[in-house]
Parts: C-alpha cells; sequence; structure tokens
C-alpha cells in the first residue's frame, strides 16, 4: 500500500476513482454505479479498491443488500462531492468566460408543475440550441432531497421550505380551484360555503404535498378539517379520478385547460376560492449559478406569463 503522502494521493490518485466512488455512494451499490457509469461491475471494484488503498481507509461495507460508506467513507464522500463539483465548475467557469450559453441544464418540478415546464424548455432550447436540458419531475418529498443535496441547477415548486437556507423567485401564479364532475349536485350552485366541501368525497395528494398543505390551512383557519376519501399519487391520477366521478378535488387551473374545453371536468363557485398562490424557482442559497443557469433563471423570470399563457386554451 502506498504511504499516505500528498505526493502519493497525486500519484495514484484519479478524478475517474473520486467519480466511481460518488457514484456508489449515491446510489447505495456498486451494480447501480456500473450500470450508470456504464462500466463493468469489476471495474468499478477495482477502482474502489484502488481508492480505499490509495488513502489507507476501509471506505465502503454491505449492509444488507447495499453498499453504504463506512463513517470514514462518510468523510471522504462529502470531500469528495465538492471537489467532483469544483471540477464541473471549471467548465462552466470556462462557458461563461467565453460568454456561450450552452450545456446541461439540470432541472427539477414537483409533478404539478409537469404541465408547463416542457414549454418553457422547447422555447429555451431553441434560442439556444446548445443547451442540454434535463427534467426530473417528482413529488414534494423527492424534490426537497435533491435541493438539499444540491442536485439540480434549479428546482420549481409551489411552496418553499423554511426549513431551508434557500433563495426563491416568483415565476408565475398558480389558481387553485375546486373541482368535480359536470354532473356533480354541485356544479350549478353558486357561492358554496365552504363547510359543504368537507361533507364532500374529497380527492387528495399525499401528506407534505404544496396544494394539500395549503388547503388544510385554509380550512383549517375556518375551524374545518376533512377526511381524505382517496389519495393519489399525483395531479394527473386525480384529474381522472374527479372526471370518473370518485369526488371532487383542489388542483391547480392551469393543468385543467383540455379538460375545462371538452366540459369533462367543472370548476365549483366556492367561498374562499380560486386559492392563489405561486410557483417559485429555487436554489440553495450561496449557490453560483452557471451563466446557462442564470439566462434561463432570466428567461422564466421575464417571460413565463407569456409563454404560458400562448399555451393556455
Amino acid at each position: 500500500m502506498p504511504t499516505l503522502s500528498t505526493d502519493n494521493i497525486f500519484r495514484h490518485l484519479t478524478l475517474r476513482q473520486l467519480q466511481i466512488f460518488e457514484t456508489v455512494v449515491r446510489l447505495g451499490g456498486v451494480t447501480r454505479a456500473a450500470k450508470a457509469l456504464h462500466l463493468s461491475q469489476p471495474t468499478v471494484s477495482m477502482q474502489i479498491k484502488k481508492l480505499s488503498e490509495t488513502l489507507g481507509l476501509a471506505l465502503l461495507e454491505q449492509v444488507g443488500r447495499t453498499m453504504q460508506p463506512t463513517s470514514a467513507g462518510r468523510d471522504v464522500y462529502a470531500n469528495i462531492r465538492e471537489i467532483l463539483d469544483r471540477v464541473m465548475g471549471l467548465g462552466d467557469l470556462a462557458l461563461e468566460l467565453k460568454g456561450e450559453v450552452k450545456g446541461e441544464l439540470n432541472i427539477a418540478v414537483i409533478t404539478t408543475a409537469a404541465y408547463f415546464m416542457p414549454h418553457f424548455l422547447g422555447v429555451f432550447v431553441e434560442r439556444h440550441p446548445q443547451v442540454r436540458p434535463r427534467l426530473t419531475i417528482t413529488n414534494r418529498a423527492e424534490v426537497l432531497e435533491r435541493l438539499r443535496s444540491n442536485k439540480d441547477d434549479l428546482l420549481i415548486m409551489g411552496q418553499v421550505p423554511s426549513e431551508l437556507g434557500v433563495k426563491s423567485y416568483p415565476i408565475l401564479d398558480n389558481e387553485m380551484v375546486v373541482v368535480a364532475p359536470p354532473v356533480h349536485p354541485l356544479a350549478t350552485k353558486k357561492n358554496i360555503p365552504l363547510a359543504q366541501l368537507t361533507q364532500e368525497r374529497f380527492l387528495v395528494r399525499e401528506p407534505g404535498s404544496g396544494t394539500r398543505q395549503a388547503v388544510e390551512r385554509m380550512l383549517a383557519e375556518q375551524g374545518l378539517e376533512f377526511t381524505p376519501y382517496m389519495v393519489l399519487g399525483n395531479a394527473e391520477a386525480i384529474k381522472q379520478g374527479v372526471m370518473a366521478g370518485l369526488g371532487i378535488s383542489v388542483l391547480s387551473r392551469r393543468n385543467l385547460s383540455l379538460e375545462l374545453s371538452e366540459k369533462h371536468i367543472a370548476i365549483l363557485d366556492v367561498k374562499g376560492f380560486p386559492l392563489i398562490r405561486r410557483w417559485y424557482a429555487v436554489h440553495l442559497r450561496g449557490k453560483k449559478l452557471s451563466l446557462t443557469a442564470r439566462t434561463f433563471l432570466d428567461f422564466i423570470l421575464n417571460e413565463s406569463g407569456s409563454i404560458q399563457s400562448s399555451k393556455t386554451v
């Protein structure tokens, strides 16, 4: 085993080893890392072994069916993440010095933003064809985890987390409305009391979703609460449930253009609604955005309203 010294580290440690170790830890195993990096499993195992020998530390251990970092491995992982971030930053710096808007653009959005973000990216890529967008659509819990891990350039969500140090930018109004099948008895009523909604079969998202929290908070302010009839994983599933007559729900009006135009869904006239919220672009406070990410942020701040209006029926 080489003696641990700066000279030996420079001689034996490679960026590829750091990338492989980071991927193994992040994905929880050699097999997943090998697939993600397009390498064979023996190659991944060999590079991890070489890294361990260079540092003179046991970095990984088998815990159940997953490969987990040892105590020392966690410290090494944190340092490697910082090193790799700096290396990635060199590419961003080179592009910035050249004034080129190109390269990867990683955006993560909550599922309710999935209806408009592809349109924004489409227009942006038309203007900057050398940008390679990567869009992750997931629930609020996963978006928050991605935010904590600094996996993306920007994240789009409806409720800015107070527990994390972030910088947020309001980009679009989010008009939340109560929806029901057109044949629902309340569809022809006016000025429906909020309390009456609590007697209906309510279709909701999972606990912790921004929409559900907003509705629960609104009801609580009036001393009301509801018992969910069904919990569904995304807005599309809720729309289908409403159209199938399973119950009523609260959804973003921006996500209902087709269903409203074809009269598959009705908006109920309920006191206190529409509930106006906002979508925000968010990143960790102190994060240095690349030129491409800054350009995209400026783009959605200045032009998101006009783009969305052109896509709305």
